[in-house]
């Protein structure tokens, strides 16, 4: 996400380190870059033009900082800006005081819409809120199918009225539904459209007037840049949407479309896609964002993620484990499928402060299924105690997850290794300092 804009602009800054006090002529050299850096990631030319204006004038207008050199100052004031022109503020559902919260999504086709309504239903289960799903889209074929495969893998019900009917009455019957079902959530799915078609648009009108929901949401690709701007622009002009939906943004190396509309349009954006999966689906938040474009990480997001996947009473008893040094390959199992809860491990990387910038490093998820395989091909006696694993078990393993005998050997030195590093960490927290029985914390 942003690679190419994130490794521009922190060329830009290194540059402005190395040069000690700035003066004026420094400044706009790096903004001369920063804009070719923007505009490269396809941002709109206006919002280039007024951002770069904002920055110039703080950045010229501005005392450095005592504590802090004058690279760091600008670094700073384009934090700020970006945050700024992100939204500011957190922008949150507008849920209803009471009854039924009602949600509208409408979009082009193919830009995720459907699977957004079902990782919108994982979300709001996720948050404690019970959501129906509504198929109003009666033009695509077996789009009412795939609404309600998504309802079963996150186990939302979905309302797709009866044959014959418009998607009109569809959607006004659900809300009845819903109401009797005890569904405080409604969640509509529209028909997309390949552009703006008038007849399709007048429906979604129709639709609208007849819920009244209390959010329209525009599920936008955010790979379509400029194109992305533009109709959203449009449909904000007939539907008065209330929110965004950015989807895809995990494989968007440029950024153009996170960084315009929400400027170009007035309307914030409200939740972000980073994923295939449907847990891939987080509410959007400037100031984490315009760390991430940055390279500053995103430490906030990375916990939220880790208190949602990791189960609390595991880690008690993992940290148990560790203090009694029997730590085995069932924990190191269940360590993986953790990790890989929370999303790509490039992913996860990304948001550790200084660890996204670096180069050279690949992340090999195929590596991590493949250790995760040779401990499934294991016995639970082997797992517990792999000392035991001898020349015969190494072959029956190998035949079992399809590798050779030199790679479960190597996997397991590997583990081996890791293993005395974590008791070697273990021992040293544990030593008692001061008092005798006083032992720092794990």
């Amino acid at each position: 996400m942003f690679d190419s804009l994130t490794d521009k602009l922190q060329g830009v800054f290194a540059r402005l380190r190395g040069r000690g006090r700035l003066t004026e002529k420094d400044i706009d050299e790096a903004l001369r870059e920063v804009r070719l850096a923007l505009l490269e990631a396809d941002v709109h030319y206006r919002v280039v033009k007024e951002f770069l204006q904002r920055v110039r004038e703080r950045a010229i207008g501005t005392e450095v900082f005592e504590s802090l050199s004058g690279a760091q100052t600008v670094v700073r004031i384009v934090h700020s800006e970006l945050t700024a022109l992100l939204g500011g503020s957190d922008a949150r559902v507008q849920f209803a005081p009471k009854g039924q919260t009602v949600l509208m999504l409408c979009g082009l086709q193919g830009s995720g819409k459907t699977t957004t309504c079902g990782k919108l239903a994982g979300w709001m289960r996720r948050h404690g809120r019970h959501a129906l799903l509504v198929a109003c889209d009666i033009y695509r074929p077996a789009a009412r199918r795939q609404l309600e495969v998504l309802g079963e893998q996150i186990k939302a019900p979905v309302y797709g009225g009866s044959q014959g009917q418009s998607p009109v009455q569809i959607a006004r019957d659900a809300l009845r539904h819903a109401a009797v079902n005890g569904n405080d959530v409604v969640i509509v799915d529209t028909a997309g459209r390949l552009h703006i078609d008038e007849a399709m648009m007048e429906e979604l009108a129709q639709i609208r007037e007849a819920i009244q929901p209390h959010e329209t949401l525009l599920v936008v690709d955010a790979m379509t840049g400029q194109d992305a701007v533009n109709f959203a622009t449009d449909f904000h002009t007939r539907l008065s949407v209330s929110g965004f939906v950015l989807t895809k943004l995990d494989g968007d190396a440029r950024g153009g479309a996170a960084l315009s509309i929400r400027h170009v349009t007035g309307v914030p954006v409200k939740f972000v896609g980073m994923g295939e999966k449907l847990d891939n689906l987080d509410a959007f938040h400037p100031d984490r964002m315009a760390s991430r474009i940055l390279g500053m990480g995103d430490v906030l997001t990375l916990i939220e993620r880790a208190e949602e996947t990791v189960d609390q009473r595991k880690a008690q008893e993992m940290e148990q484990r560790l203090r009694e040094d029997r730590f085995d390959l069932n924990d190191f199992l269940e360590q993986m499928q953790q990790v890989r809860k929370m999303g790509p491990l490039e992913q996860v990387l990304g948001m550790i402060p200084g660890m996204g910038s670096l180069k050279g490093v690949q992340i090999d998820e195929k590596a991590v299924a493949r250790q995760e395989a040779i401990v499934k091909s294991m016995t639970p006696e082997e797992r517990s105690d792999p000392s035991i694993i001898g020349g015969g078990r190494k072959r029956r393993i190998a035949a079992g997850c399809g590798m050779t005998v030199q790679e479960i050997n190597q996997f397991l030195r590997q583990f081996e290794g890791m293993r005395q590093m974590v008791r070697s960490m273990v021992g040293r927290r544990s030593k008692p300092r001061g008092r005798r029985g006083f032992r720092l914390p794990i």
